[in-house]
């Protein structure tokens, strides 16, 4: 009889990855395994870093990447050029400081093919999430005066994008059915149902979400009163008093988007955002010693 022994597991591709540590954990993991004196002293030689743990308390969270540092371990991880690229994106994504960075961060993440086929992401509500300005093209052709010309398209959007983006917009769009054509040739509006797994949801939905929430936060600045309504309401309810909530603001979109799909001449397109999220702990976490609470209702806040 023939004795086959396992084969060690290979070493893990950065483009299954969303978390850089997590990668970096997995990758220790699995060098162990295959060349048994890998250890972080060891890493640390390879990648010119004088301090044997500093990537372990990387992984632990404890320590963030600079520039230099990047290139230093990805010449440790022996990474490809493509790779390497990807992994810088992966540390962007991690340690980005503000809204924005993040966002861009996630975007070319996002783009990168071999993400996308790594982590199985070819969905329509991936492709129809993945860019902020996707949804704001599509209702954009609801306008009896859409106009099929990147372009015109890239000077309507606010803020604006480039003709490049809109053109992709619209090939996006009508791959996905989201744009098609009537009996005249012109492009409107589409009724696809977009699903996707539940991998995709948790990826790109709240990627989305800190999209437009920069939007948001944006349009503060550079929208008239007049033209926007941003409000904001902070209370103090009982725990069994969420679930009430969350129905209603439910039925408020489904009254807000019948009442704006009714719509026969729009002229504009517009972002409803709604957020609910706590200020402070629920009384089952665990509180710090000595530490009080108070509950103050201050008036509703407008602008």
């Amino acid at each position: 009889m023939t004795s086959v022994a396992d084969e060690p597991a290979p070493l893990p591709s950065v483009f299954e990855y969303l978390d850089y540590r997590a990668y970096l954990r997995d990758y220790f993991a699995a060098a162990k395994v295959q060349k048994k004196q890998f250890s972080f002293r060891y890493f640390a030689r390879r990648a010119g870093f004088s301090s044997p743990n500093f990537v372990q308390l990387v992984m632990q969270g404890k320590r963030n990447l600079g520039r230099a540092a990047v290139d230093q371990v990805t010449k440790g991880l022996g990474l490809t050029l493509p790779e390497s690229s990807f992994f810088g994106d992966l540390v962007a994504l991690g340690q980005a400081e503000t809204l924005a960075e993040r966002n861009r961060a996630f975007s070319r993440v996002a783009a990168n093919r071999r993400f996308r086929t790594a982590r199985r992401l070819d969905g329509p509500l991936f492709e129809y999430l993945s860019q902020w300005y996707y949804p704001a093209v599509r209702e954009l052709a609801a306008r009896v005066d859409f106009v099929e010309d990147p372009a015109w398209i890239a000077a309507e959007v606010l803020p604006r994008i480039t003709a490049v983006q809109a053109r992709g917009a619209l090939s996006t769009l009508e791959k996905l059915g989201l744009l098609v054509r009537d009996e005249r040739g012109r492009l409107v509006r589409g009724d696809p149902t977009l699903t996707t797994g539940h991998e995709v949801r948790s990826v790109v939905v709240p990627a989305y979400h800190r999209q437009m929430i920069e939007r948001a936060g944006a349009a503060v600045d550079t929208v008239p009163p007049d033209q926007r309504d941003v409000s904001a309401l902070t209370v103090c309810i009982r725990a069994s008093t969420l679930a009430e909530l969350k129905e209603r603001i439910h039925r408020f979109r489904e009254e807000m988007l019948d009442r704006c799909d009714s719509e026969t001449e729009p002229e504009r397109v517009y972002q409803l955002c709604i957020q609910l999220f706590p200020l402070s702990q629920s009384p089952d976490e665990r509180r710090a010693p000595g530490k009080t609470t108070a509950s103050v209702r201050p008036p509703r806040v407008k602008g």
